[in-house]
């Protein structure tokens, strides 16, 4: 009688083990796994930026390119394209490529 209790016990314990392995798996696929996809793709964005791209940044301003050092733009924004603005690359939100503007 003591040794089937002991072997239910231990079988219960593996089937925890799993279920909590499945749980971490789930999370993993869910929450983690396109986070660092997202970061890779923004960090790609970022550098491969060039001078005379089109930039929106995190506040929701469009601007072009002007400069590029290693961790700041400078953007030139508005119609007149007098407003010059040193900014962390950090804070570039989408990147539309010279190019891809003049051919629409």
């Amino acid at each position: 009688m003591y040794t089937l209790a002991t072997q239910s016990a231990g079988g219960s314990w593996a089937l925890l083990i799993l279920v909590y392995a499945v749980i971490f798996g789930g999370f993993y696929f869910i929450f983690m796994r396109p986070q660092k996809k997202e970061q890779k793709r923004i960090q790609s964005m970022i550098s491969e930026m060039e001078v005379g791209d089109t930039v929106l940044t995190a506040s929701g301003f469009y601007g072009v390119i002007i400069d590029i050092s290693d961790s700041d733009v400078i953007v030139e924004f508005g119609s007149n394209r007098n407003c010059r603005i040193p900014m962390q690359k950090a804070a570039i939100a989408q990147v539309e490529k010279a190019g891809a503007a003049a051919a629409e």
